[in-house]
């Protein structure tokens, strides 16, 4: 299933160029009180969701997807994991301009803070005009099933499914964490596509372009580390929960944006997303 959230916290199976309003889904959600847990519901609840979705596609109210304001289609990680530099010609790529590594190029992930996560409709909103704010294309894996020091053998069974995402980043000499974690910094879409569907998430070919110039072009073949390899490493430090989000990266050709332009990215068996990029509002909110 191709899952997303739109309009007004609205939930939708995308088909073909039309989106089924099956908001009615999320009444098999268990309520949960204070304190919320440190995962996503529809993510921990997905088996019970997708069924309700299946009984209610047939009659679902169907409408155009175009014109749909469309939101980060999961709407509470626990947490954004990245991993930087994770394709060879990217790494080369850093290590010959110092824009973009600023001496920071480590073996690692990060976290990135949840409140930057965005649908591709709200857009990125730049901040700090006077430094380079650079697009990166990237799967994003969605964890399915909570788990601790997970083998890369086993890593599939705790995907619940992928999205595509936009990892953006201030350049600069501070922490990955800080200058990749501005609000609208991450932005997860256009919509969820369920494990079932990706066939071979290690051959995706995908692609990004600004104002219809390409700027990246890759397969998931090519990641370093590879998305078992990620989880393994990333649950050998801390648990991954349901709804969790684990940015595998980006390739060669990562570049600077401003106010005006417009990101789209092509990811197979996800789909196209298009972002545009405006001026973060100066005043104090």
């Amino acid at each position: 299933m191709k899952i997303c959230r739109f309009d007004n916290d609205r939930l939708g199976l995308v088909d073909g160029n039309h989106v089924r309003d099956v908001t009615a889904a999320l009444d098999c959600l268990p309520r949960y009180s204070y304190p919320h847990p440190p995962f996503d519901a529809l993510i921990a609840n997905l088996d019970e969701v997708c069924a309700r979705i299946s009984s209610l596609a047939p009659t679902a109210p169907l409408l155009p997807l175009q014109g749909r304001k469309l939101l980060a289609p999961i709407a509470n990680p626990g947490k954004i994991v990245a991993a930087p530099v994770n394709y060879t010609k990217h790494l080369e790529e850093a290590r010959a301009q110092a824009g973009i590594h600023h001496n920071s190029q480590k073996i690692g992930l990060f976290l990135k803070a949840n409140s930057s996560l965005v649908g591709p409709s709200h857009g990125v909103a730049l901040q700090h005009a006077d430094r380079r704010n650079d697009h990166e294309a990237e799967l994003v894996v969605v964890i399915g099933k909570a788990g601790r020091n997970i083998q890369s053998a086993k890593a599939f069974e705790h995907i619940a499914g992928y999205s595509s995402g936009l990892d953006m980043t201030t350049r600069g000499p501070e922490e990955r964490s800080l200058r990749k974690s501005i609000d609208s910094y991450s932005v997860l879409g256009p919509w969820f596509v369920t494990a079932d569907e990706i066939s071979d998430p290690a051959n995706l070919g995908f692609s990004l372009t600004v104002n219809g110039q390409l700027k990246q072009k890759a397969n998931t073949r090519d990641l370093i580390l590879d998305i078992g390899a990620l989880i393994e490493f990333a649950s050998s430090f801390y648990s991954l929960q349901p709804g969790d989000l684990i940015y595998t990266g980006t390739p060669e050709g990562v570049g600077p944006v401003v106010p005006g332009d417009i990101i789209v990215t092509e990811f197979d068996g996800i789909g196209r997303m298009e972002v545009a990029v405006s001026a973060a509002a100066r005043e104090a909110q």
